[in-house]
């Protein structure tokens, strides 16, 4: 007798040997009375049998089968006889990571102490207290609240000094990190924790109720010329096209005939929003991406309904780091013509992922398929023979290669195609501009470099808004604030002096151009500190070489 489930049903399987002495024997009369009852008690025996099997195969590993692999037998040998003691979910990760490495560039382990961040960023919320902070000197530095988050309605102010939560927890000294504030300060919305921070010279005790903080994918959205408007977009989240129609329609209610959209800097997210973007773009029935892989069937995704902004002109802006779902977006509206696409070759990230979740709560995201562009481009740059650190750094190949510097000077170009207007563009990995701006080489010195990376003039400028926080806590619009804060000699001298004695950066070797550009800056961050990250565009924007010529190709 064979027992087995089949569609979770169990079924038992005679041999005809067997079928065939049944038949002879249900002549007897005797056993005539027997062979229901011994038939039952097989089947009561089967069922159990059939429930146990059942029960296993569901506690298996993710598609796992119940025999373990050579795998699973070295990292339990190694649990249970080496000869020192080891961090065996340590071993398996490096063990996953040198599998996933030999896949692809993009697949990858997520330790599930990393999983809920992963969630959250693409969600585009976070449970914590509402506040943006920055080390400076080993302390936490509460750069801005949220408005009408926990942080605010609890007193946290900008310019507070976090020392301690729950009076035992340390947030200051040289080994503090970053991922150790934020395990600390996050938790579940409704939870408590008490913070010791320090106001003016005066310790403090406050206690913040958690809550749930939504995270913002559209850093600007304003008027930036006459019926201009300007959309910067960070990522594509989860609420990333909620936000973005109500940018287009507050926009168009202030006269806007045509936009600019910035992706420059966006590594992407969920494809669902930006293809709903694009639709607002392109008329009906268009395809906007498909995608293909070896295991997944083609997937089309088309435009669907008639867009909010499907006429007026369109220019896009990317760059070098502008990836994956930023190329869905971009790639769609330039073979369809829909847009003129202004700025430097993006980053060529074109496989889809997927997330599996392991049975220790930790996943995989693992390469299932390819993009493709309307006109059948393949997005994603070469990758074959090459190692991770290789594929990393082509970015900074780029640079060194000239590409960056000048037009026409990608080596990475395939094969052309033809856009239904008549314009040649061309697969092989990103999405080539139609007008090309060079990097700005004026903020390339060994000095300024060494500045900017050491966050000197953030630093400052922080410290200069609380010096001066009566001054600027009456400021609420950009005229105000270059009315009232024009950096110039003073704040110059001010900055060198500081960036002297706290980071050993001497400021009198930058050129006149990059002395201009930190001054520029130093208005955009005190923007950013008083009205928050739009007034960092408007301000920025204004000497932007790519928003620059974006502003001359649409007028």
């Amino acid at each position: 007798m064979y027992i087995a489930i089949v569609n979770a049903r169990l079924q038992i399987y005679l041999p005809p040997l067997t079928l065939s002495r049944i038949r002879i024997t249900m002549a007897n009369k005797k056993l005539q009375v027997w062979l229901p009852l011994l038939l039952s008690a097989l089947m009561v025996v089967g069922m159990v049998i059939g429930y146990q099997l059942h029960d296993k195969a569901n506690s298996a590993i993710f598609m796992g089968s119940g025999k373990k692999n050579s795998v699973q037998e070295v990292l339990d040998l190694i649990k249970e006889r080496y000869v020192d003691p080891e961090k065996t979910d340590s071993i398996s990760q490096l063990v996953i990571d040198n599998l996933l490495s030999h896949l692809d560039p993009h697949s990858s382990y997520i330790p599930s102490r990393y999983l809920a961040d992963f969630n959250d960023d693409l969600m585009g919320s976070f449970q914590g207290i509402g506040v943006e902070y920055q080390l400076f000197n080993d302390t936490v530095n509460v750069m801005n609240v949220i408005k009408d988050g926990p942080g605010e309605k609890a007193g946290l102010q900008v310019g507070d000094m976090l020392l301690k939560a729950n009076d035992t927890i340390n947030l200051t000294g040289k080994k503090i990190t970053t991922d150790e504030i934020r395990k600390t300060l996050r938790g579940p919305a409704e939870s408590s924790v008490k913070i010791t921070l320090l106001r003016d010279g005066k310790q403090l005790n406050i206690t913040v109720i958690r809550g749930n903080i939504p995270v913002p994918t559209i850093d600007a959205a304003y008027i930036i010329a006459p019926q201009t408007g300007y959309i910067k977009l960070n990522k594509f989240g989860d609420r990333t096209y909620e936000e973005f129609m109500q940018s287009l329609e507050k926009l168009q209610k202030q006269g806007m005939k045509k936009l600019i959209l910035d992706l420059r800097g966006n590594p992407g997210g969920l494809v669902s929003e930006a293809t709903a973007i694009a639709d607002e773009f392109l008329d009906e029935d268009k395809m906007i991406v498909y995608t293909e892989g070896n295991e997944s069937p083609r997937t089309e995704f088309k435009s669907r309904k008639e867009g909010l902004f499907e006429k007026g002109p369109l220019a896009v802006l990317i760059d070098e780091t502008s990836a994956s779902a930023s190329e869905i977006l971009s790639g769609a509206l330039q073979d369809w013509d829909r847009a003129t696409i202004i700025g430097r070759r993006s980053f060529g990230k074109g496989l889809v992922q997927e997330v599996f979740n392991l049975s220790d709560g930790s996943a995989v995201k693992l390469t299932v398929a390819r993009y493709f562009t309307p006109l059948g481009r393949n997005i994603q740059k070469p990758y074959n023979n090459k190692s991770r650190k290789d594929y990393d750094e082509e970015l900074m190949n780029r640079y060194h290669d000239g590409e960056m510097l000048k037009p026409d000077s990608s080596n990475t170009r395939g094969k052309a195609y033809k856009t239904p207007g008549g314009h040649t563009v061309y697969g092989g990995g990103g999405i080539t501009p139609d007008i090309f701006v060079p990097i700005d080489t004026t903020k390339s010195s060994v000095t300024y470099t060494r500045f900017y990376f050491r966050n000197t003039l953030h630093s400052f400028v922080y410290k200069y808004y609380l010096t001066n926080k009566t001054k600027f806590k009456s400021i609420t619009t950009l005229a105000q604030l270059q009315q009232q804060f024009k950096p110039g000699e003073e704040e110059w001298k001010a900055l060198k002096a500081t960036a002297l004695q706290r980071d050993g950066i001497d400021l009198s070797e930058v050129t006149p151009s990059e002395k201009n550009t930190i001054l520029q800056r130093m208005q955009a961050l005190m923007a950013r500190q008083t009205i928050q990250t739009e007034g960092y565009y408007e301000v920025e924007n204004q000497t932007d070489n790519t928003v620059i010529k974006a502003l001359q190709v649409l007028k």
